[in-house]
C-alpha cells in the first residue's frame, strides 16, 4: 500500500534535511531568520491578523501563600493519617486486608496521600450529576455528604436553571428543541440506536460515508475518517503513523490523549515548551543534525504534535510559525482541533482558517465532534492516501464499533448548518455570536481585575485562583448563585496555578453573561481574587517570542 505522502509507512530522509538546512545556513546565528525572510514569512508579516494572548504574572505574595496553603494542607494530611493508623479516626478509603499484608501492595498509601487528604475535602465540586441537556442552563441533582465527601447521598431536590459555564457547547448545538432534532429522530427510527459491528465488517453505513464526505468538504481536504470516540482518535491513530525509529516533538501542555498515543507508538518523544517556537526549533535542529541516539542514523519520521486551542490555557497554537519550521526541516505536523474546530475562524473551520492558511499545510488534521457539534466522536482528515492507510492500520477503525447513526446525523445536522446547506440561511450566526460573547466576557473580566489566561479569541477562559483553599469556596459559592463552573487544581495544573475554567457558548445571552460577571465581581472581592496588575508575563520565553533566532 502506498504511503500517504511519506507519513504512514515511508521514511523521512533526514540526510536530505541536513543538506537543506546547512545550505541555508541554520548553523549560523542569524541563518534561521535569514532563511525565513527569504521565503516570505518573516515574523513581522507571518500573521495575517493580530495575535494577542495574555499570561499575566500574579504578585509574589500570592505564590508564597499558595505554597503555604499546600504546606498546611499536607501537614494536616499527615496528622489525619497518624490518627487513622492508631484508630483515632475512621478509615473510609481502600486499604489492604490483614490477611494480605505480605502481598505486593495493591494500594500504595503514599500515592493516595493527595487523594485522601486534599482532593477528598473538595470532592463535592466535581462529578456533579446533571439531569438535563447541557445547554446554556441545566438542572442539577442536589447531593450532600455526611463523611467529608467520601460518600454522597441525594436530597431528592433539583437545582433548576443553573447557568452552564463549564460545558464545551461552543456553538449551542447541544439542544433539545424538537424542530432542530427532526432528522436525528428520523435516523433513530430508521436505523435504531446502535450498529453492533465495526466499519470493516457489517457496520459501514451510508450515514458514515455521508458524514466523512461532508467533513472533508467542510475542511477543504481530500478525505476524512470518522471515529466513535474523540479520545481514541488521538490515542489509537498516532501509533499507526509513527513507531520505533521515529521522533515525536510534543507541546508540553498537550492533551493526555496525544500523550498516550505518543507513548503507545514506541517512538522517541521529546517535549518543547508550550507554544515556544524557539524551543521547538532547537529540538528540530538537534534532531536533524544528530539523528537517533547511539547509532546517529537519520530519523525515519519527525512528527510535531500540537493543539489548536489548549483547553487549560485558552491559548491558540502559533500555527504559521510552526508550519514555517515544519517546511524548513521537512517534518510532519499533527494538529488536534478538538477545541478549535467550529469555535474559531470566520466560518468556524478552526485555526487553519483563523490564520488564513491552506489546510494542505497540515499533514494530519484531527478534531472531535464532542464540543462544537454537540455530539460524540472524532475525525482524522487529510490526503486520501493518509485516510486509506489509517482505515486499514488504525485500531480505532479496525476494532472499534461504528458510530451509531443518530449520532452521525447530529454531526451532519450541525455541520450543514455551519455550511449553509440546511436552508436556514443562518450559517454564520452561531459563529459570530460565539466570537462576540468571547470577546465581551474576556474584556469584562480584565476590567474587573481578574487574571485570565489565553488568546482574546479563545472561548476557553481560565480565571486564576492560585490558593488551594479558594478552589472549593469559589465553586460552592458560584453554585449557590446558580452558576455552574469547572475548577481545576494540581496535579492537572502547575501547583501555583489553580484556576476556574469558563467555556463561553454562542447559546449564552448577554443577560446570562452579565449575571455571571456580576457574581464574579462580588465573589472576587469576597475571596480577594482580583490579582491583576496588568503586568507582563514573567515567562516571555514561553509566550512572547519575537524571532526565530537561536543562541550559539
Amino acid at each position: 500500500m502506498a504511503a500517504p505522502n511519506g507519513l504512514a509507512n515511508g521514511h523521512l530522509k533526514c540526510r536530505r534535511q541536513k543538506n537543506n538546512g546547512f545550505k541555508h545556513g541554520i548553523h549560523k546565528k542569524n541563518g534561521i531568520i535569514k532563511d525565513i525572510k527569504e521565503n516570505g514569512v518573516s515574523n513581522g508579516g507571518i500573521y495575517k491578523r493580530p495575535f494577542n494572548e495574555s499570561f499575566e504574572q500574579a504578585p509574589m505574595y500570592v505564590a508564597v501563600l499558595t505554597f503555604v496553603g499546600f504546606a498546611v494542607a499536607t501537614l494536616f494530611g499527615y496528622l489525619r493519617d497518624f490518627l487513622r493508623a492508631y484508630g483515632l479516626q475512621k478509615t473510609v478509603g481502600a486499604r489492604e486486608r490483614e490477611e494480605q499484608k505480605d502481598f505486593v501492595p495493591l494500594y500504595q498509601d503514599f500515592e493516595n496521600f493527595y487523594t485522601r487528604n486534599l482532593y477528598m475535602r473538595i470532592r463535592d465540586n466535581w462529578n456533579r450529576p446533571i439531569c438535563s441537556a447541557p445547554g446554556p442552563t441545566f438542572d442539577l441533582m442536589e447531593r450532600t455528604s455526611d463523611d467529608y465527601n467520601w460518600t454522597f447521598r441525594f436530597t431528592r431536590r433539583t437545582i433548576k436553571d443553573v447557568i452552564n459555564m463549564g460545558s464545551y457547547n461552543y456553538l449551542g448545538f447541544a439542544e433539545t428543541e424538537p424542530n432542530a432534532l427532526k432528522t436525528v429522530n428520523a435516523m433513530l427510527r430508521k436505523y435504531g440506536p446502535g450498529v453492533c459491528s465495526t466499519r470493516q465488517e457489517m457496520g459501514n453505513l451510508d450515514k458514515h460515508v455521508e458524514l466523512e464526505n461532508l467533513v472533508a468538504q467542510f475542511l477543504g481536504v481530500e478525505a476524512s475518517m470518522a471515529i466513535g470516540m474523540g479520545y481514541a482518535t488521538n490515542s489509537m491513530n498516532i501509533p499507526a503513523l509513527v513507531g520505533k525509529g521515529c521522533l515525536i516533538l510534543s507541546d508540553e501542555l498537550n492533551h493526555s490523549s496525544l500523550i498516550l498515543g505518543a507513548r503507545l507508538s514506541g517512538a522517541t518523544i521529546r517535549v518543547f515548551k508550550h507554544n515556544n517556537i524557539q524551543s521547538l526549533e532547537k529540538l528540530l535542529k538537534d534532531a536533524v543534525i544528530h539523528g537517533q541516539p547511539r547509532n546517529r542514523r537519520a530519523w525515519k519520521k519527525i512528527l510535531i504534535l500540537v493543539e489548536g486551542i489548549y483547553s487549560m490555557e485558552g491559548s491558540i497554537v502559533r500555527l504559521p510559525e510552526i508550519v514555517a519550521l515544519k517546511r524548513k526541516y521537512k517534518a510532519y505536523l499533527y494538529l488536534d482541533e478538538a477545541h478549535s474546530i467550529g469555535a474559531v475562524g470566520p466560518t468556524g473551520r478552526g485555526v487553519v482558517e483563523y490564520f488564513g492558511m491552506d489546510p494542505r499545510d497540515v499533514d494530519v488534521l484531527m478534531g472531535t465532534f464532542t464540543k462544537s457539534f454537540g455530539s460524540v466522536g472524532g475525525y482524522i482528515a487529510g490526503t486520501k492516501e493518509l485516510v486509506d492507510y489509517l482505515r486499514v492500520h488504525s485500531h480505532s477503525a479496525t476494532y472499534a464499533t461504528s458510530m451509531c447513526p443518530p449520532v452521525a446525523e447530529q454531526i451532519i445536522r450541525a455541520m450543514k448548518s455551519l455550511m449553509g446547506l440546511d436552508g436556514a440561511k443562518q450559517e454564520l450566526q452561531r459563529v459570530r455570536q460565539l466570537s462576540e460573547n468571547t470577546r465581551y466576557f474576556r474584556r469584562r473580566l480584565h476590567e474587573l481585575g481578574f487574571i485570565i489566561y489565553g488568546n482574546e479569541d479563545s472561548p476557553v477562559v481560565p480565571l486564576l485562583l492560585y490558593i488551594p483553599g479558594k478552589i472549593g469556596a469559589f465553586s460552592r459559592r458560584m453554585l449557590a448563585k446558580r452558576i455552574g463552573v469547572v475548577v481545576v487544581g494540581f496535579p492537572a495544573t502547575p501547583i501555583t496555578e489553580s484556576r476556574a475554567r469558563f467555556c463561553v457558548s454562542a447559546a449564552h445571552t448577554r443577560e446570562m453573561l452579565d449575571t455571571v460577571l456580576e457574581a464574579l465581581d462580588e465573589l472576587g472581592d469576597f475571596l480577594q481574587l482580583k490579582y491583576s496588575r496588568h503586568s507582563r508575563s514573567s515567562r516571555p520565553e514561553l509566550y512572547d517570542e519575537t524571532s526565530f533566532e537561536l543562541e550559539d
